[in-house]
């Protein structure tokens, strides 16, 4: 795949977007036209390399949207396209794919009162279906995933910026987030570590409104006899980790830390881990999915 390629700076950015119908493509070009990109929706596939060579555009980087509205839509002909045009010493391209649940898609769809492209004639979920097993290999085949179900705009900027700002820095950034298990897990985590065995501030009544940015809070986790091996051994295996992700080309990598309600255990958890991160040179993010939610337990 094209994200195994040589990053250099004189390299100008390509991202194909395409996916699920739905899925918040046009939000994502929306995104790419604000970091600088030049951003084109449903343009036909043929059309691309004229418009990756127009001289009114060489010097931008570009975003290109190509999915099943478009007429004659063939997922190997954009396979062979992206795989063509990564083979060009003067490109850096990457193949973005965005993804939804069937339900969140169904919601959508009928929420707008938009037309599937593929359920002409037969119900909603039908197209849907048939979309998504016409998609599959490309979604195997992407450089990048970004599943919607639960992602705010907040955080699907915070995806693409994070994975394709066009000045962004060769080193890899960070982004540490804490979060709560009921809620799920979060879709765009790359690791993901869990934090319920630790000793519960929930159960301490003086404690409980509290959140893991508290000092009393931090001082009672620390307390459990497990924190500090846990924290050592997370240590031990990201500090040799992250360095390989780096030399395979990855430029943004999401660490999420869990407990049962995202405000006590993972948040205090989640600062701790930033801060020895960034200790060791790495540009660090934070952020705390459900923080402010009304969980019962942290």
């Amino acid at each position: 795949m094209s994200a195994s390629a040589d990053i250099s700076p004189a390299k100008r950015r390509v991202v194909l977007v395409s996916g699920m119908s739905g899925a918040g493509m046009s939000s994502a070009l929306n995104i790419f036209e604000d970091l600088g990109y030049e951003a084109v929706d449903n343009l036909r596939l043929g059309l691309v390399p004229a418009l990756i060579d127009d001289a009114t555009t060489v010097k931008r980087p570009l975003a290109v949207a190509i999915d099943t509205r478009n007429t004659g839509f063939s997922v190997d002909d954009l396979l062979r396209a992206d795989h063509t045009l990564a083979s060009r010493p003067d490109l850096q391209v990457s193949l973005l794919f965005m993804d939804c649940s069937n339900e969140t898609l169904q919601q959508r769809f009928t929420e707008t009162r938009r037309r599937h492209p593929l359920a002409t004639g037969r119900p909603l979920i039908d197209g849907i279906s048939a979309e998504r097993e016409l998609l599959a290999r490309l979604k195997n085949e992407a450089d990048l995933v970004i599943d919607t179900s639960e992602t705010s705009v907040h955080d699907l900027r915070r995806l693409i910026t994070g994975h394709f700002k066009p000045e962004r820095s060769p080193e890899l950034t960070l982004y540490v987030m804490s979060f709560s298990y009921r809620q799920g897990v979060p879709r765009e985590a790359d690791l993901v570590f869990d934090a319920r065995f630790l000793a519960n501030p929930h159960w301490a009544p003086a404690l409980r409104p509290l959140t893991g940015h508290e000092e009393a809070v931090a001082d009672y986790i620390r307390r459990d006899p497990d924190f500090a091996a846990f924290m050592k051994h997370l240590a031990d295996l990201l500090l040799p980790l992250l360095p390989r992700y780096q030399q395979e080309g990855k430029s943004y990598l999401t660490i999420a830390v869990g407990c049962s309600g995202g405000r006590h255990r993972s948040v205090m958890i989640a600062e701790e881990l930033a801060k020895l991160l960034s200790s060791n040179d790495y540009a660090v993010n934070i952020g705390h999915r459900d923080l402010d939610r009304n969980a019962k337990k942290g």
